[in-house]
């Protein structure tokens, strides 16, 4: 099976949800109908990797489709997973531990996870609107690797 690998990141804080929504669904969709397997891999620090989660979830009910999985890529385990595993793997199709930036300083996991799912990835969509921050990082270590990009900003 041919698997194509799809990363998503963005700011922490969005002014406009529905605006983001309606970017990405039909980027969404058009992967799901081009693509043989799809594997989208999303984090859970801020409202993009919410809307994105959701999004994804909502577009592949819609089209009823299988052939893709949802995966929340945690930099360690935090509080708020082990409080509710259940709900963690109800909600995403697998929930995924970054070895690498699990076993690094706190402060410096976020990062290291991001640069993880970059270099594991066939695309990178992202909303950076702002020079700055995880989401900014991420969509230049994903520039330097060569990788697709999509800035929905």
């Amino acid at each position: 099976m041919n698997i194509y690998t799809v990363s998503l990141f963005g700011h922490r804080y969005i002014d406009n949800v529905s605006d983001v929504e309606d970017k990405l669904d039909p980027i969404i969709e058009n992967l799901l109908k081009t693509k043989e397997y799809v594997e989208f891999l999303v984090g859970r620090n801020g409202e993009f990797d919410r809307i994105a989660a959701s999004t994804i979830r909502k577009v592949k009910r819609r089209l009823e489709h299988e052939d893709c999985s949802l995966i929340l890529i945690l930099p360690y385990v935090t509080a708020e997973y082990e409080n509710n595993e259940e709900y963690f793997h109800q909600y995403y199709d697998d929930v995924e531990i970054c070895y690498e930036s699990s076993n690094s300083h706190y402060k410096a996991a976020i990062g290291i996870r991001n640069k993880y799912m970059v270099d594991r990835s066939d695309l990178v969509i992202c909303y950076v609107a702002k020079q700055s921050g995880g989401a900014y990082k991420a969509s230049q270590y994903a520039k330097a690797a060569i990788k697709n990009i999509i800035n929905i900003a």
